[in-house]
């Protein structure tokens, strides 16, 4: 399992996963997103699964988790690129209305307005 953690600005992570998410996985993914939502900065954690294969409970867990630790800041979460597998599972996870059927491109461009208020 691959992850890539991008910073955008202050207030935005996009989180990259390729291969597949298990318990190890989710737990050095915890460790290293953890700190930067606990400062208070960040509103808003990208989920580009474009690459990603397989996802165990762990994985949901791991996003359910830091949907919690963003909701008394009125944080958002968003997931891209699920494959139809994992969209399923999301489904099932009732995290439907977090499924954005958009490129993480296009994603962040909408992004500035939504972080800004515009």
């Amino acid at each position: 399992m691959y992850h890539e953690v991008e910073k955008v600005g202050d207030e935005i992570i996009i989180i990259r996963l390729k291969g597949e998410l298990d318990h190890h996985g989710t737990h050095d993914i915890r460790n290293e997103i953890v700190p930067m939502i606990k400062n208070g900065s960040i509103k808003v954690i990208v989920w580009n699964l474009k690459d990603l294969h397989f996802m165990d409970s762990s994985g949901i867990g791991l996003i359910l988790g830091r949907m919690r630790e963003l909701a008394p800041i009125d944080g958002q979460t968003i997931i891209v690129n699920p494959s139809p597998t994992m969209k399923k599972i999301f489904q099932f996870a009732g995290l439907s209305p977090y499924i954005y059927n958009e490129s993480e491109i296009e994603i962040m461009s909408r992004l500035g307005g939504i972080v800004y208020g515009q």
